[in-house]
């Protein structure tokens, strides 16, 4: 949106929110503005969630796993999470044939993975990008 249309809605002028916004990028509280695609209309339809673990948990591992999957493409989102996984990955692929390429010769080729458990989206209800405020605002 426009700042004037955001400052509309705030209610304040123009040139105090357009500070405020510019104060808010400098502090990294904004950290970018991005176009959200159409996965379906880019021939990305499926989504899957596959849950990764090493074989081994070291920091070394770790970061090898690390360097590995900032490389592979169509991944969304990798996660270190606690649980009986290391890793949680959101992919999106074009479709079911894609699936096996992605599982076998890419993740489970990643340095230090062992065992998989994926999950294959077939509804999509929410997905959001928006945080919460709280009404007291940010804390650092």
């Amino acid at each position: 949106m426009s700042i004037t249309e955001l400052a509309e809605r705030v209610g304040l002028s123009v040139t105090p929110c357009s500070e405020r916004v510019k104060r808010l990028e400098r502090e990294r509280y904004i950290t970018g503005y991005h176009a959200r695609l159409d996965p379906h209309a880019l021939g990305q339809a499926l989504l899957v969630f596959v849950e990764l673990k090493l074989t081994a948990k070291s920091g070394a591992i770790f970061d090898e796993f690390k360097r590995a999957v900032l490389k592979l493409p169509g991944i969304l989102e990798c996660h270190l999470v606690s649980g009986d996984f290391d890793y949680l990955i959101k992919a999106r692929i074009p479709e079911m044939n894609a699936y096996r390429k992605l599982l076998g010769d890419m993740l489970l080729a990643l340095p230090g993975a062992r065992e998989s458990r994926s999950y294959i989206v077939m509804e999509e209800i929410r997905e959001s990008l928006e945080l919460v405020i709280p009404e007291t605002g940010p804390r650092r």
